[in-house]
């Protein structure tokens, strides 16, 4: 096991937006490792947040004056069963690398996201997001049947599909039970799915999105968004699985196109423009060109009606961040709502930047989910969600932003990640998930009651101080 001790030293989120100044940083490659630590309180101090590829846009992995837990070299894929359709990793194995080895199984995982860099044992414990495919759910915790992990005491136990309430709550546990070092997903055959985009205005779409939401379930189609507020437009991006699929999939280059520009070429640009023009007219005239032509790339190129395969759509990033990063929010509403929220959004942007002369410097985008109370803070738990989710690649005011944002989300009865939700306030938490907070603070204390693995982040949150509100 390496440890090393810090002194002042810090240790960054990949994106670099959040610090943490923990005493100890610890990389465990074995079961008996993990024990070791959390059994040595004097060694190993509270709290202790076990992490991944870091990714995560808030302070649930933060630790400081405690001890960081690296999981990476727990990243071995240990069974792929084409009859039970399912996979068991250690918790350290990256979606992307697991995404292929289940491909050359003929397999894939139900949701695809675009994070590849996400680790298992993050998927099956925290929030993620991506559009739902036709009757599926979009979150990945939510096809997780097996958590493996060691408890506080330094006990080794297993959370399954026998006590269905007891794993419907540790999905949401954000290492909060105890750390995971091995996880069971089911996951399906792999099919090839179609992909289109078209672009509507703002009026279009909000006239036509409850043909779209409405349609049979024949006729359903996954969705993801692009959101140009400045540009009065959206385009959709239409995924949806093809019945005859072909062995091998005609449209990977169309993944590969779209992938390098969320990867590098659009952090890129928003990058350049925003620190070589200072003029700020000048700047976003020059952002609206590109995201214009975005659209046009779009929907006259990327489109495959003869199949793609749903893993190519996962970006590997690389392990250290560089000058095109980026990173977003995300809150989520009710989607019988959208048509409301969003014109208030584009305008809730077109006003901050009147008055504050802050937008974000790269495109919005948003998902459609499905109803899913597989997770205890799901934030689709009571039925179909879309989202709100600005990107940027941080730049000064992003900070600002974010907290006019996620005041104007929880006001319109949004829900928030812990994990990707930046900046939540403890009231904004207690107003999206109310009694739930409670619940869950009563598992938690049974298996961590001396708090080991609580930080301030999730103690503020999950403090029965904040307003309560009854779900």
């Amino acid at each position: 096991m390496q440890v090393q001790i810090q002194t002042s030293s810090q240790f960054s989120n990949w994106g670099k937006t959040i610090v943490s100044h923990p005493r100890v940083v610890v990389k465990p490659d074995s079961v008996d490792d993990l024990i070791t630590l959390l059994k040595d309180t004097e060694t190993f101090p509270a709290p202790i947040r076990a992490i991944g590829s870091n990714h995560s846009t808030t302070e649930c992995a933060v630790a400081n004056g405690g001890t960081i837990v690296d999981m990476t070299a727990f990243n071995k894929i240990l069974d792929i069963s084409t009859e039970n359709h399912t996979v068991t990793v250690q918790a350290g194995a990256l979606y992307i690398d697991v995404a292929h080895a289940l491909c050359e199984k003929g397999l894939q995982f139900f949701v695809n996201v675009e994070l590849g860099n996400l680790s298992l044992g993050s998927a099956s414990s925290g929030g993620t997001k991506d559009a739902s495919m036709p009757g599926e759910f979009g979150q990945v915790c939510s096809y997780a049947t097996v958590l493996k992990m060691v408890t506080p005491q330094g006990k080794c136990i297993e959370i399954n599909e026998s006590e269905p309430e007891l794993l419907r709550i540790a999905r949401s546990s954000y290492g909060l039970f105890g750390i995971i070092y091995e996880v069971t997903f089911k996951v399906r055959p792999a099919q090839s799915l179609a992909l289109r985009h078209k672009t509507y205005t703002l009026g279009e779409f909000i006239q036509t999105l409850p043909a779209l939401t409405n349609r049979p379930d024949t006729e359903q189609e996954s969705m993801m968004f692009y959101l140009f507020p400045f540009l009065n437009e959206i385009a959709v991006e239409f995924r949806k699985y093809i019945d005859n699929t072909p062995t091998k999939p005609t449209g990977t280059w169309q993944w590969k196109l779209r992938n390098w520009t969320w990867k590098n070429l659009a952090p890129g640009v928003g990058y350049i423009l925003t620190r070589f023009i200072p003029f700020k007219t000048i700047r976003y005239k020059l952002v609206d060109f590109f995201n214009q032509k975005v659209q046009l790339v779009l929907e006259r190129i990327l489109k495959s009606p003869s199949g793609t395969s749903a893993t190519d759509q996962i970006i590997r990033y690389p392990h250290q961040s560089t000058w095109t990063k980026y990173t977003f929010s995300i809150w989520a509403f009710p989607e019988e709502k959208y048509s409301e929220i969003l014109p208030a959004y584009f305008q809730f942007c077109r006003n901050y930047y009147q008055q504050h002369g802050y937008r974000c410097n790269m495109l919005n985008v948003a998902y459609r989910i499905l109803k899913d109370d597989n997770s205890l803070f799901s934030y689709s738990s009571a039925g179909n969600v879309m989202t709100l989710d600005p990107v940027s690649t941080g730049d000064p005011g992003w900070e600002d932003f974010i907290t006019a944002y996620n005041e104007f989300c929880s006001n319109l009865g949004g829900v928030p990640l812990f994990n990707q939700t930046r900046g939540i306030t403890p009231s904004q938490a207690r107003a999206a998930f109310g009694s739930r907070l409670d619940k869950f603070e009563t598992y938690r204390q049974q298996y961590d009651p001396d708090n080991r693995l609580l930080n301030q982040y999730f103690r503020e949150r999950l403090s029965p101080s904040a307003p309560h509100q009854v779900d």
